[in-house]
């Protein structure tokens, strides 16, 4: 049974055999439309979880590719390529931006960080920590310590921006992540299952959960996942959906899904789309907040070990061979520490 239909969306008229019906008109039109920007966060690094974010808004339906463009002036500084406003020593805005985005979805303020990414994740805590060893789920999972750092005046200062986008036709409705670790991203790469493909289907979960949330058909815009110029043959969650080709090129494909909506696949999107920027944004800090996780447990054995960002870089590679020993005789499995080498 598709995932859709166990989540109880209302999938409209069904073919024979049980398939949705697809038509080349099935919207109807209104006077606005919801709009989904989806990015990852962490696809390539050794260590890690890899983050995939959705941002939801209402927007006018005439002029809302327009509204939708990269940020200019002062706000450009604000919404952006993660990879451009922020780091791994300072993703304070992103912080900001995942709770300024949880109170426009009406959510009560967190408390923690472990509240604020509880509200974003479309899993719940026992599901993401079902696969972690007893002994060392406090590797991913332990909240010692930690605090949410944005400070005041930047929370207010996103609070004016997301009310003048508001007035601008854009209302921010809220911010949806999944959370795939180590282990998870592994037991994948051992089925067979490329990065790629498990960054689309993560992809494909969050439009589907964002259907069913919102309650309206969607026009959804992804970042281009890996080389892929068509994507249908590769679906998994949306693989059971008739389809409309609307366009396939190198720097955008998109397809109409019966009864889910549009969804483009748009290269540099974080760049040019103001949802994607923004997902782009908040999965950056919650991939950075979940990987200094790991770092802290095991420098808590040995506090000479550095504070890493788990890419492939120097200070990582250091990281993971210094640690190796400690590691072993504490038993933490290696299938929960370092991502295996897999098909992209």
């Amino acid at each position: 049974m598709p995932l859709v239909q166990r989540l109880g969306v209302d999938l409209g008229p069904r073919t024979r055999h049980g398939s949705p019906a697809v038509t080349r008109a099935t919207r109807t039109e209104s006077p606005s439309r919801l709009r989904v920007g989806i990015d990852e966060n962490g696809l390539g690094p050794r260590l890690g979880p890899l983050i995939v974010t959705a941002v939801v808004a209402r927007t006018p339906v005439d002029g809302e590719d327009a509204v939708l463009e990269s940020p200019k002036g002062a706000l450009s500084s604000r919404i952006g390529d993660s990879k451009k406003l922020v780091s791994f020593a300072d993703s304070d805005l992103g912080e900001a931006w995942a709770q300024v985005l949880c109170a426009r979805a009406g959510l009560p303020a967190p408390g923690t960080p472990d509240d604020l990414i509880n509200a974003l994740s479309i899993d719940p805590a026992a599901v993401l920590q079902r696969p972690c060893p007893d002994a060392h789920r406090a590797q991913c999972w332990s909240t010692h310590g930690e605090a949410l750092v944005a400070d005041a005046p930047l929370m207010a200062t996103l609070a004016k921006d997301a009310t003048k986008l508001g007035r601008k036709g854009i209302e921010l409705l809220g911010a949806h992540v999944v959370i795939l670790c180590t282990e998870r991203l592994n037991e994948r790469a051992a089925q067979g299952v490329s990065r790629f493909q498990t960054d689309l289907h993560a992809m494909e979960r969050l439009v589907l959960h964002a259907r069913e949330r919102y309650g309206a058909e969607l026009d959804v815009t992804c970042g281009k996942v890996g080389g892929y110029n068509s994507y249908p043959g590769a679906f998994g969650p949306l693989s059971g959906y008739l389809y409309t080709t609307l366009e396939e090129g190198r720097a955008r494909s998109a397809y109409r899904i019966a009864n889910v909506g549009d969804i483009a696949f748009v290269r540099d999107a974080d760049d040019s789309h103001l949802l994607v920027a923004l997902a782009s944004l908040v999965g950056k800090w919650v991939r950075d907040f979940l990987t200094r996780r790991v770092t802290r447990y095991h420098r808590a054995v040995d506090p000479s070990l550095p504070e890493v960002s788990g890419y492939h870089d120097p200070i990582t590679a250091r990281f993971v061979d210094a640690s190796a020993l400690a590691r072993k005789e504490r038993g933490v499995p290696d299938v929960c520490f370092e991502r295996v080498k897999a098909a992209v």
